[in-house]
């Protein structure tokens, strides 16, 4: 008899003991795993720089033009948009060197960084504007606007016929996507600030997916790979050739 009672008292000590311990484990705090979804609008403002060809504006009014979108690099990030004036495209429209037949954009971001979606918004809105061959729109870019090349084109490879991506870089992944845009990529071997290897990993993605890739590098130049590559009468005969694959 007394074996019993004693058993009796420790199955009920037992319970007891479980129940408080899991009224404990109840009441500790866990992470909880959930999920959140909201559409957000948001007002995206930038200026840029539009040109418009001589003979644009007489003679034929339904000829169509090519586009040219130039995205600068991060030291002109800001508000004040004559400062794009000292580099790339709009250098050389502002030294009366670029004589090519066709409208150029060139916007400002006023943040250190491109978005894909504003940078086609903008697009769009010329586009509606002016008279634009939209088998013939290009995309160029320097450093931050190499970067910026890549990825806009990567979100959207429908828009481009082909992009000049200037001592930038961008996610491999993209390149399936990018296969349809003819490519001609430039970079300095001696950069230090963004280096030859972010081009590389792209030219060698997009040479796998079979992708219309052109690579140049230059050996002895740093990081302003943008110059020689704008000085280069054989990149715009190549460039203006391309039309968009539908």
């Amino acid at each position: 008899m007394p074996f019993r009672i004693l058993t009796r008292r420790m199955l009920v000590s037992g319970l007891l003991l479980t129940a408080a311990t899991s009224q404990a484990r109840a009441a500790e705090p866990v992470q909880q795993e959930k999920s959140f979804e909201k559409d957000f609008v948001y007002k995206a403002r930038l200026n840029y720089l539009l040109y418009l060809p001589p003979g644009y504006d007489a003679g034929d009014t339904a000829k169509q033009w090519p586009l040219l979108m130039f995205l600068h690099g991060s030291g002109e990030t800001g508000t004040d948009v004559r400062k794009l004036k000292g580099y790339g495209v709009p250098k050389l429209i502002e030294q009366k060197k670029f004589d090519h037949p066709c409208i150029v954009v060139s916007p400002q971001t006023p943040v250190p960084r491109w978005t894909p979606d504003v940078v086609v918004a903008l697009l769009d809105e010329v586009v509606a504007q002016h008279r634009i061959d939209k088998d013939r729109v290009y995309l160029t870019g320097l450093s931050m606007g190499g970067f910026g090349t890549w990825h806009t084109a990567a979100a959207h490879p429908d828009r481009f016929a082909a992009i000049v991506p200037i001592c930038g870089g961008g996610n491999p992944a993209d390149a399936p996507r990018l296969k349809p845009v003819a490519v001609w990529a430039f970079h300095g071997a001696k950069d230090q600030a963004v280096p030859l290897r972010a081009s590389e990993v792209m030219v060698d993605a997009l040479k796998a997916a079979g992708a219309d890739v052109k690579f140049t590098v230059y050996p002895e130049v740093g990081h302003n790979a943008w110059d020689p590559a704008y000085d280069d009468p054989e990149m715009y005969a190549w460039l203006f050739a391309q039309k968009r694959r539908r």
